[in-house]
């Protein structure tokens, strides 16, 4: 059983890029940022294109994207990007909801924006950012452990122990032999961080440990009792990779 790590890392404060074309969403938004000691703004612009060159030029951990901005809304700008920070979308329209969602945003704020539903998106923001650094130092490491959130404390995993992981919007569940949790973290930030010779993306919502599969069979993959779905063209790569080949031939 992985042990609970009660103690927090030191948290970093997050550097912020507000992009909004309207000078006084900016403010209400520089006003509520300043009242948050894990937050600080980084820079400020009034559209997508000079928020893709400050991107360039900076480091930027949470970006506030308005999404109606002129040239190019704040939704394709967010798609256009290959890499892009942590974002909290804010318009005064709800329809956009479910799109934004879709590129993983980590909230979606209705304009005027109360403090208390602001603070709510970036304390989710905050733990996200935090889980990411943990991921990562991991991955500098070597190590073959990772830590994630659970409430107020911080509960450790053994790499080895998950046997897959499932995706839900923005949200991960890892699952083990005995337990299952929930993290707020994007299923390509996770892959491009465990170690590629244990894990294999089979499908857009499903990420295996290879050592941990039971059986492949036409379209379906088994392990622990779970079938999970395999895309045709991930089934090939997985029996094509000499890790899965070396356990068969066991």
């Amino acid at each position: 059983m992985a042990n609970i790590i009660s103690k927090e890392p030191d948290y970093q404060i997050l550097k912020c890029l507000i992009v909004d074309d309207e000078l006084v969403a900016v403010k209400d938004i520089i006003s509520n940022i300043e009242q948050i000691s894990f937050l600080k703004v980084e820079d400020t612009c009034s559209s997508a294109i000079e928020a893709a060159e400050i991107l360039k030029k900076k480091e930027i951990d949470l970006m506030f994207l308005d999404i109606n901005m002129p040239y190019l809304s704040g939704l394709e700008f967010l798609e256009s990007l290959d890499k892009a920070p942590l974002t909290i979308l804010s318009t005064a329209y709800s329809e956009y909801a479910l799109e934004g969602y879709r590129l993983n945003v980590i909230d979606y704020l209705l304009k005027p924006v109360a403090f208390q539903r602001f603070f709510q998106a970036v304390q989710k923001a905050q733990g996200i950012f935090q889980t990411q650094i943990l991921l990562q130092k991991n991955v500098e490491n070597t190590q073959s452990t990772m830590y994630i959130r659970q409430g107020d404390s911080f509960q450790k995993i053994i790499w080895e122990d998950i046997l897959f992981v499932e995706g839900m919007q923005n949200y991960l569940k890892l699952h083990l032999k005995n337990n299952t949790f929930v993290i707020h973290q994007t299923m390509t930030s996770l892959e491009e961080m465990l170690p590629k010779e244990s894990f294999c993306r089979i499908h857009r919502s499903f990420l295996v440990n290879i050592y941990q599969i039971d059986k492949v069979s036409g379209g379906r993959l088994f392990i622990n009792k779970n079938e999970l779905p395999i895309s045709k063209p991930r089934r090939e790569e997985l029996l094509n990779s000499a890790v899965y080949k070396n356990l068969i031939s066991k």
